[in-house]
């Protein structure tokens, strides 16, 4: 499937989440931006590329990038 066939969501789990700000830090396309109350949010969800690195990076497995065909 092309990246441009998939719907991507990042989740977020606030309760395991510490507000250290790597997700933030390691997204390359910056989709993810760290609110005022420190918790990471995904505000440019369509700039994601589905990389995982915010999902490879967090140390309490807090964040997660999940796939679904887009439909036609």
């Amino acid at each position: 499937m092309a990246k441009a066939d998939v719907k991507r969501k990042v989740v977020i789990y606030r309760d395991w989440c510490k507000q250290c700000g790597i997700c933030s830090t390691f997204c390359p396309t910056g989709c993810i931006v760290k609110e005022e109350d420190g918790y990471p949010f995904p505000r440019y969800i369509e700039k994601c590329i589905g990389c995982r690195l915010c999902e490879l990076r967090c140390p309490e497995f807090a964040i997660t990038v999940e796939e679904e065909a887009k439909s036609k």
